[in-house]
């Protein structure tokens, strides 16, 4: 004789089943996205004006340095108030290349990255003895310090001091028939795609969750063996070099770098991007880039005067709605379609 199930038994195979299906296909649907938004973004050069195209390169900056610190911030737990520095390590690295030495502009961004890396590498070692906001209080300092050090006068024969340096503008390689906005549009783009595969492949491996563990609880994670040094300074190196290719990318698309362009501004920028995205969120670093890029824009537009405190008024207004960000949005969004089909 063949029982039949209880019905809280069906009902909870039921739910287990859906959750599967729901688990399986949500990476094709992130897939679907992904592809969808990258052939827009392939389009969009083709049809837009220059101006728009330069915004959307910036948007593109700025999205990798908010990458690198939620590789930091999100997925290791360490807060950094300073990361306008190291962009700003990465941006005068592509000028001197430049400028100086003729290095075609191409190499310039994973040199910047590998110095940028080397920079955070070495910060990262004496501030393992910090944590929280003292960290972040050491970080702040250094975004503090930045432009004027980039001001002294043993540095002014390679930063140009106050006057800070110009850069040529890169023209399309090979005849291709693009014009500059173009082809720097689509050298970011490449850039940035590389650069998010390589995060999101970066947090799956072993090393990411060694990451993740060291946020979660490093007590737990010493006694299972990783090396909370070793695993912090990398994390930081790395959210340095993220952050540094972006400061390249900048100093090539703007034509200029000046010390008082990684003002503490850039550094509260960044971090603005990376709340406002989703902390913890790799593809959060678009939402975010967009919000830094573009709001404070619209503000000055309502009122050149009142221009901050419009941005304020429109910043309070997302973190209230928005606490989580956009990343925390878009899960509780899709959590409640989940338990509608259920």
């Amino acid at each position: 004789m063949i029982m039949s199930p209880k019905p809280e038994n069906s009902a909870r195979i039921a739910v287990e089943r859906v959750a599967r299906s729901a688990t399986g296909s949500a990476p094709v649907r992130r897939l679907g996205v992904g592809l969808a938004f990258l052939a827009l973004a392939v389009v969009l050069p083709l049809v837009a004006k220059n101006f728009l195209i330069f915004q959307t390169t910036q948007l593109l900056v700025y999205a990798v340095a908010i990458m690198g610190l939620n590789l930091l911030v999100g997925f290791n737990g360490q807060f950094s108030l300073g990361h306008g520095a190291f962009y700003a390590v990465g941006a005068y690295t592509a000028a001197i290349l430049m400028d100086r030495f003729g290095v075609p502009y191409a190499w310039t961004l994973p040199i910047a990255g590998l110095i940028s890396f080397a920079f955070g590498f070495l910060f990262g070692l004496p501030a393992l003895r910090l944590e929280g906001v003292y960290l972040a209080l050491a970080t702040f300092a250094l975004a503090i310090a930045m432009p004027q050090i980039l001001k002294l006068s043993p540095l002014e024969h390679w930063t140009g001091g106050v006057q800070g340096i110009v850069i040529a503008k890169p023209e399309a390689p090979l005849s291709l028939p693009l014009n500059p906005d173009q082809w720097l549009y689509y050298l970011a783009l490449t850039v940035t795609v590389i650069l998010y595969v390589c995060a999101q492949n970066l947090i799956a491996s072993r090393s990411g969750r060694a990451m993740m563990a060291i946020r979660d609880n490093p007590v737990a994670a010493r006694s299972m063996g990783i090396n909370l040094a070793l695993y912090k300074t990398l994390t930081f190196g790395v959210s340095a070099g993220y952050t540094g290719i972006a400061g390249a990318m900048g100093a090539i698309v703007i034509q200029f770098v000046a010390p008082d362009s990684f003002s503490l501004y850039l550094s509260v920028a960044i971090l603005v991007g990376l709340v406002v995205g989703g902390v913890g969120w790799i593809a959060g670093a678009f939402f975010g880039a967009a919000f830094v890029l573009f709001v404070p824009n619209i503000a000055e537009g309502i009122s050149k005067g009142m221009s901050g405190a419009i941005y304020g008024v429109f910043l309070i207004f997302l973190i209230y709605v928005m606490p989580s960000g956009v990343g925390g949005l878009l899960t509780a969004v899709q959590s409640m379609f989940q338990r509608d089909k259920l």
